[in-house]
């Protein structure tokens, strides 16, 4: 191991994937980073929501114009990747179907332009409290009979461990594209779970991307320490209609059920990460996760 690996290792302050078992420390992070004021883009209401639950749903957020573009978009990239095989497409673990497609802010002039909506960049640079970048975009299809569960986990967890992301100073921005019900596989998330760094065991993969993306293994929870949290603070399902946003704190607990209903559920996700926390080597000592999972070059 070089000493640059070495170095970064020994400044870990969320280490995770390296003890048999499983650990709970506090946050040391801020969660908003930046003082409300009345030129905030959010009410005191919002940013003490936010802080406290390290979530906030915001609906009607996008216009019904707006909306129909990326809903066409949708669809045109779902049917074009339904056969052609490209690493930033990833498809299910047990079928060809399109599971997620990474990378949109890169390789899509609608969905770049979206990342960069002044009102989300001004309320992710308000919470974040400096300039933004994305780390990480992807579009995440679940189709109505068949789509597939997303485990519970922190997202934090994984870009500490795996992409090197050194403070818990990034949030996921969910854009939802169809409507989401309480039955068609919505996120669920533990409000307050943000301000607990949950360690996890097992040694990390090489290349463990390859099947994280179909079906994570390494970097999800116990079930002890997801049932005391749960029985702790509650789970909470923020549903409504397409064009509603969910911003939520990259530590927070979430996950989302299958869905067998027969109502499709889509959406974007665009993560937004300081430019004050960008990424270095992964806390694993191991080869970074691709370019099109976690942005290295800004």
């Amino acid at each position: 191991m070089n000493s640059n690996r070495t170095s970064t290792i020994a400044t870990d302050r969320y280490p995770s994937r390296v003890e048999d078992v499983p650990s709970r420390q506090e946050r040391k992070d801020p969660v908003v980073y930046r003082e409300w004021t009345t030129d905030s883009p959010l009410t005191e209401d919002q940013s003490s929501s936010y802080e406290r639950d390290g979530y906030l749903f915001l609906e009607q957020f996008f216009s019904e114009k707006e909306l129909s573009d990326w809903k066409k978009e949708l669809s045109r990239l779902q049917e074009a990747y339904r056969d052609q095989e490209t690493a930033h497409v990833i498809r299910e673990p047990a079928s060809r179907e399109v599971r997620s497609v990474f990378a949109v802010h890169e390789h899509n002039d609608l969905f770049r332009a979206l990342s960069r909506h002044p009102k989300l960049q001004a309320i992710t640079s308000f919470l974040l409290g400096s300039e933004t970048y994305i780390h990480q975009s992807r579009i995440n299809f679940k189709p109505g009979f068949t789509g597939k569960e997303f485990y519970w986990h922190s997202d934090f967890e994984t870009w500490h461990v795996e992409d090197g992301m050194p403070r818990m100073r990034a949030l996921s921005c969910s854009i939802a594209l169809s409507d989401n019900y309480a039955y068609n596989g919505p996120l669920m998330v533990i409000p307050g779970s943000h301000k607990t760094f949950i360690s996890c065991v097992g040694k990390t993969p090489d290349d463990h991307f390859k099947e994280s993306l179909r079906k994570q293994e390494y970097g999800v929870p116990d079930h002890d320490s997801l049932r005391s949290m749960a029985e702790e603070k509650g789970i909470h399902m923020p549903v409504g209609k397409a064009g509603s946003v969910l911003l939520f704190d990259c530590n927070l607990m979430h996950g989302s059920s299958s869905n067998i209903s027969p109502f499709p559920r889509s959406n974007v996700f665009l993560v937004y990460n300081s430019v004050d926390n960008r990424l270095v080597q992964p806390y694993s000592g191991q080869n970074p996760r691709p370019e099109f999972i976690a942005t290295r070059s800004l």
